[in-house]
């Protein structure tokens, strides 16, 4: 009986367990397959982009002079949206015969060659040189197609045009409303190769050199000089190059960008973005009705005051009835307010206001002097406290009455500062709802909230919506940060344990 079992086993045990058996082969033999395909070095393509992994990258490199590799995550927003662009500017790039490629590299899946080139933020985009893996250059340029292809094209061909005569030199300077012309004795020298290293990284504008001895000449010039040439406000503009410093990059840049600019810019659809990049510290800003006038006669001290202050405040005329509408909620005004003065520190936002209007340009400038001297105060938006502010369980704060409840010595404060539109503040507004209604009986402990867009604090510059801040009890005018899960029980644990968060058990 014994033997008869064993061998029904032996025949039925095929029978019975093969289709897993077959099954399992079938699993087995297509991992290895994927595996074989991941351990080729065989590039494959999508839209013109290069797809590369550890295995092929060191080929991509051999084959390609110039490789922009963008370092994505599948998952990651920005990599969605860049995706189509990328795409674009690999195909122009393709079309055109060029030397520079483009490829991508799924740094989640490729950990080797993430940690290699230290990617820490999707997307990152590096460029590779002549098959040089060791020093890749960081992606300076716009994430968008028009700006990849330049920047790429910067780097495939010179940065800068050789000039070699008068007339050349004379269209070039013509061709545009704005160049750069660099004039140096030895292009090879420090000098020259710094310039040239400004003009790959500035591909928005148009980059010439020249060492012939008849066009210094030609310009008036005796030494190595950079000049920018515009079509408006004044013609020429020379940045000579001192013999002792040299020619400092990020210096030459900053002069390029601010006087690349018009001496007085329209607030447009058009100019926004230019004005938000100019990277001036300062904005002057005279907010007009362009269909008067009157006002717009107001130009002509405003650009007056200007000349003085070329680089280090910019200059905007904003039209209260056009596109510089929408930033007159950001000011606290309306279109009745015009015409008025308002100057911007870029850093912090802080807003200046004349006490009282003047359109000349004395007075302009000597304003301007007194902000930029530390002798003004920022002119600080409030909205009006409501009659009800103190009735409810949250507490509604304005920039009036900020001061004497956060800083009551006698109370622990807890503040949401917010966005009325930002919808990770109106996420959470019911936890914070429910933490006010937990501790409204707490004669010790207030919770509330402040619209950040329409109340401004002196000493207090918020960043992000919503932002979190403790007013600890005691004196000393302390102020805490909450960084944490934004949930009813985490700001408890916070709100219980002196403004900190408990140390949980491992």
């Amino acid at each position: 009986l014994v033997w008869l079992l064993v061998l029904s086993l032996a025949w039925l045990g095929p029978a019975l367990g093969g289709e897993d058996k077959d099954e399992e082969v079938i699993e087995e033999e297509e991992k290895e397959k994927k595996e074989d395909e991941v351990l080729s070095d065989e590039i494959k393509e999508e839209d013109n982009v290069l797809v590369l992994h550890e295995h092929n990258f060191a080929r991509a490199l051999s084959e390609h002079q110039l490789l922009l590799v963008e370092f994505y995550a599948p998952w990651c927003g920005h990599c969605q949206q860049l995706a189509p662009a990328f795409a674009q500017a690999a195909a122009e790039l393709r079309n055109e015969s060029s030397p520079a490629r483009l490829a991508k590299v799924d740094a989640t899946a490729q950990t080797a060659l993430a940690t290699e080139f230290g990617i820490t933020s999707y997307p990152m985009l590096k460029l590779f040189r002549d098959g040089n893996r060791t020093h890749p250059l960081a992606y300076t340029g716009r994430l968008d197609s028009q700006g990849i292809v330049r920047w790429m094209q910067r780097r495939a061909g010179p940065s800068a045009t050789l000039l070699q005569d008068t007339d050349t030199t004379a269209a070039f300077v013509d061709s545009q409303d704005l160049v750069v012309v660099g004039f140096f004795k030895d292009l090879k020298g420090e000098a020259a190769q710094a310039f040239f290293e400004v003009a790959a990284e500035m591909v928005d504008m148009t980059f010439g050199v020249a060492e012939a001895a008849e066009l210094f000449q030609a310009y008036g010039l005796s030494a190595d000089t950079v000049c920018l040439f515009k079509k408006f406000d004044e013609r020429q503009t020379n940045f000579p190059v001192e013999p002792a410093r040299g020619l400092d990059t990020a210096e030459l840049s900053r002069l390029l960008r601010a006087h690349s600019l018009p001496l007085v810019m329209e607030f447009t659809n058009e100019t926004s973005n230019q004005i938000f990049s100019a990277k001036i510290p300062h904005h002057m800003l005279l907010f007009l009705n362009k269909s008067s006038p009157e006002q717009l006669s107001l130009r002509d001290g405003f650009r007056a005051a200007a000349g003085g202050f070329r680089g280090e405040v910019l200059f905007v005329v904003v039209d209260v009835t056009g596109h510089g509408a929408d930033v007159l909620p950001f000011f606290g005004m309306t279109a009745a307010d015009a015409p008025t003065l308002r100057l911007v520190k870029m850093e912090g936002n802080r807003k200046y206001r004349m006490e009282q209007d003047s359109f000349s340009d004395s007075a302009i400038r000597t304003f301007i002097r007194a902000v930029l001297d530390g002798k003004v105060k920022p002119h600080l938006l409030s909205a009006e406290p409501p009659e009800d502010w103190d009735t409810r369980p949250v507490k509604v704060l304005v920039g009036k009455t900020f001061e004497q409840v956060a800083f009551d010595e006698t109370k622990n404060v807890f503040v949401k500062f917010y966005a009325p539109w930002c919808p990770h503040c109106q996420a959470m507004a019911a936890a914070w709802e429910e933490l006010a209604e937990r501790y409204k009986d707490r004669q010790d402990i207030v919770i509330a909230e402040m619209d950040s867009t329409a109340n401004e604090l002196e000493n207090i510059t918020i960043h992000g919506y919503p932002t979190l801040h403790y007013f600890p009890a005691g004196p000393g005018r302390k102020m805490i940060e909450f960084k944490s899960n934004r949930d009813v029980e985490t700001f408890s644990k916070f709100l219980e344990n002196g403004g900190t968060l408990p140390e949980e058990p491992p």
